[in-house]
């Protein structure tokens, strides 16, 4: 799929703006405080169905009732959103929804600023970025997850009273053992995916020998429901004194060896780019191989933050992708 153009109202700082596309590669230019990211965003949420930064009451534009985007493909398909200040429904053929539907959605690669302190970042930060790169891959992830989420909310609430029970807890410990163990095993088998190309793909970018390697890091050390569920009862007086639920894949994390050493610790700010870049690019890949789309890739304004090579490397190993970037300034 291909976009032919994106109109934002009242989204963001905009009153108005429409953008055309390009089939291959198109740049939004403008200064810090444009809002050149909003149309990424609004790109974002006609494609994925929610935002990338924020709620809905956040995006709308100051002093207005209503926020509404719309989204061409080349195709002739229509995408809008439109949010009136308490609900937003997507319309598409003449149909109303409260979520965007499966079918209507698209697989995107997003690379923000940010991104490029991923490897430094708090786990939350990073389960966050995988979780979202999971979700392209298998949409079963994202049903799950948010399913394991929900349970969690619900059983840390139940947690907060000190009355609680811990025949209260049970039926959200099964649904939280058979979600958790699900994604923990997905999670598992995309890390090695990814792992299978990570450093071929680096030594691409950077010209030189260097290995990397992904590792998931988690709390189950056996991979079944029965034993998840058994650590969830075993934790309950723990969980009950401190408010909230102290074992499970909430707390995972990802941990990134450069040359068999903690890359935080050792890569330089380079060689981190250069790693930030490969995932940029197996997932591209992994997206093609699995759903057979080519991603649209959205680059908020990445450029300023990299050197010639890699941005001939971004441009080179996206060059089968529509891009759309923007930049403070022109990109030769």
């Amino acid at each position: 799929m291909i976009i032919k153009s994106i109109k934002l109202t009242n989204f963001r700082n905009h009153s108005s703006f429409l953008l055309k596309c390009e089939d291959e590669t198109s740049l939004i230019l403008g200064d810090n405080g444009f809002g050149k990211t909003s149309v990424l965003e609004a790109i974002y949420i006609l494609t994925q169905g929610k935002s990338f930064r924020a709620t809905d009451p956040d995006i709308l534009k100051h002093g207005t009732e209503f926020y509404r985007i719309e989204l061409e493909y080349q195709n002739g398909e229509k995408t809008t959103a439109t949010y009136d200040g308490k609900t937003k429904t997507f319309h598409i053929l003449d149909q109303k929804f409260k979520r965007l539907p499966k079918k209507n959605k698209y697989p995107i690669v997003l690379f923000l600023p940010s991104d490029l302190n991923l490897i430094s970042h708090a786990p939350s930060r990073r389960r966050d970025y995988f979780d979202r790169i999971f979700s392209e891959f298998d949409e079963n992830y994202s049903s799950s997850l948010s399913k394991y989420e929900k349970a969690l909310k619900q059983r840390n609430e139940l947690l907060k009273n000190e009355a609680t029970l811990r025949e209260d807890l049970f039926s959200w410990n099964l649904i939280l053992s058979k979600y958790g163990t699900l994604i923990s095993n997905l999670r598992e088998e995309f890390t090695k995916d990814l792992n299978s190309k990570l450093t071929s793909t680096y030594r691409s970018i950077s010209k030189n020998q260097d290995n990397v390697d992904l590792i998931y890091q988690t709390e189950l050390k056996s991979k079944n429901e029965s034993t998840y569920l058994k650590n969830l009862e075993q934790n309950f007086e723990k969980d009950l004194i401190v408010g909230h639920t102290t074992f499970g894949i909430h707390h995972d994390d990802y941990l990134f060896n450069f040359n068999q050493n903690l890359a935080n610790n050792s890569a330089s700010r380079g060689e981190t780019r250069s790693i930030i870049l490969a995932l940029k690019f197996i997932e591209a890949e992994l997206i093609f191989q699995k759903q057979n789309l080519r991603p649209i890739i959205l680059l908020d304004d990445v450029f300023s933050e990299l050197d010639t090579i890699h941005r001939e490397s971004l441009t080179n190993n996206f060059k089968d992708n529509q891009v759309i970037i923007t930049s403070v300034e022109s990109i030769k």
